[in-house]
């Protein structure tokens, strides 16, 4: 039987604002088994920078999690080092900083967490000190962390993410061989400049004897250069800091 235009357009109508109910409810029971996945994903990617990727994924989840509270401080800082405890009037945490929205404003306004990773049975000392970086690739944001040791100047390890680089080329940056290159490489020349280190143009050369250059990757150039930014602003960024807590002040993991 026919139906009048008045029905089809009231069952459209109910049809559609039920469908939308549903779909919000859903969203709504969903959202804290997302943000507790994207926590875990943040502690994965901020342990990745110390410790071996086959460790962590070889974790269940709730070892990850009382790992990273074992072994990881933090603390919030401004651009000339020094910690921030509240901002507004409201209490701020390493953990509930939204890094990409921080990067929207001024390097002078921002705030920036600091992770500190502790020797194992000694919440005192410190093994090294993990820093977010956040920048632009060729495509969307790229951010990571980066890990130093107590000089403030060896790279202990570094893991980068993206948003959309191209599969197969800038979105190497994600994958463990790229990461390892950094490991044991200087921030600092011998001058005592600060002057990060760099991914090459091209791929295929070997720079182990260069404390500041690392190989590059063939076929996304953009994305590279997008990488050496990001980690030299933020080096600068964290100077300040950096400068504070060098070798000799590990004793500093909570201060």
């Amino acid at each position: 039987m026919q139906q009048s235009n008045a029905y089809i357009i009231t069952f459209s109508i109910i049809l559609t604002v039920v469908l939308g109910l549903l779909l919000s409810g859903t969203a709504e029971v969903l959202k804290p088994i997302q943000k507790k996945a994207e926590e875990l994903d943040t502690k994965k990617q901020i342990l990745g920078a110390v410790i071996a990727a086959d460790e962590i994924d070889a974790m269940e989840p709730e070892e990850i999690n009382t790992f990273y509270q074992n072994r990881i401080s933090s603390k919030v800082v401004n651009i000339e080092g020094e910690e921030v405890e509240e901002q507004d009037g409201a209490q701020v945490t390493a953990e509930t900083i939204d890094v990409g929205k921080n990067y929207k404003k001024a390097p002078e306004d921002r705030l920036y967490p600091v992770f500190i990773f502790q020797e194992e049975g000694n919440e005192d000392a410190v093994a090294s000190y993990i820093f977010p970086v956040y920048g632009n690739g060729l495509w969307d944001n790229i951010w990571g962390y980066l890990a130093l040791q107590t000089d403030m100047e060896t790279i202990e390890g570094i893991t980068f993410s993206h948003a959309g680089e191209t599969p197969g080329l800038g979105a190497r940056i994600t994958s463990t061989d790229v990461q390892e290159r950094y490991k044991e490489k200087s921030i600092y020349d011998e001058s005592g400049e600060l002057v990060s280190v760099v991914m090459q143009k091209g791929e295929g050369k070997d720079y182990s004897g260069d404390p500041h250059k690392v190989d590059g990757l063939s076929g996304a150039t953009i994305t590279a250069d997008g990488v050496n930014r990001m980690l030299k602003s933020y080096l600068e960024h964290y100077k300040a800091y950096m400068e504070k807590n060098k070798e000799g002040s590990s004793r500093m993991a909570s201060n």
